[in-house]
């Protein structure tokens, strides 16, 4: 993965705002918030930051952010989103 540092430094995740953190054995920006954990992949050093295309870490290479019917935000009730409407 070869990725722009500086670019690194402005990329948050689109689900919380946090910041990410590159995995480059998995090709993946992953998010430090604990409580998100999404994983979004890197396809030919171009990060994919769309939630549908995420997945959770724990979830393994074949499972998606989606699969639990969720937004894959935040899973404590109290997280407004704009996908409400």
């Amino acid at each position: 993965m070869n990725l722009n540092p500086a670019l690194l430094e402005i990329l948050a995740c689109p689900a919380c705002r946090s910041p990410l953190h590159p995995d480059d054995a998995a090709s993946e920006l992953v998010c430090t918030n604990a409580a998100c954990g999404l994983a979004f992949p890197v396809r030919d050093d171009i990060p994919v930051l769309l939630v549908d295309e995420a997945r959770r870490p724990d979830a393994g290479a074949s499972g998606s952010a989606g699969e639990s019917g969720s937004d894959a935000g935040p899973t404590d009730g109290n997280s407004s989103t704009a996908t409400d409407a």
